[in-house]
């Protein structure tokens, strides 16, 4: 089971999903997460996670609605995987993979 971060690392470093991934599965599991909440899932600086955020945002893969002075994600379950290997499965499939 997922637990979230990095505690599951391997010796070699490498695990199966991105980066990319880990935060699509985090926002979907709680669209309020701070960034700094969900750099420290997924393992990475908050730097790299705003960079992931806008990557997701800007291909539709994510929406971010302002609430205050908060953000709140949701996430597109009918947008496609991006490589080709896969594109014909959308991100809800591997979503429902990992829902609690």
């Amino acid at each position: 089971m997922y637990t979230g971060g990095m505690s599951q690392k391997t010796s070699n470093g490498w695990t199966f999903l991105s980066n990319h991934g880990h935060a699509l599965i985090q926002i979907s599991r709680n669209p309020d997460l701070k960034v700094t909440e969900l750099a420290s899932l997924i393992g990475i600086t908050e730097r790299s996670t705003l960079s992931i955020i806008s990557d997701l945002e800007e291909d539709g893969y994510i929406s971010v609605e302002r609430i205050g002075r908060r953000n709140r994600y949701k996430v597109n379950p009918k947008k496609k995987f991006r490589h080709p290997g896969e594109a014909d499965h959308s991100i809800g499939e591997l979503l429902n993979i990992f829902s609690e």
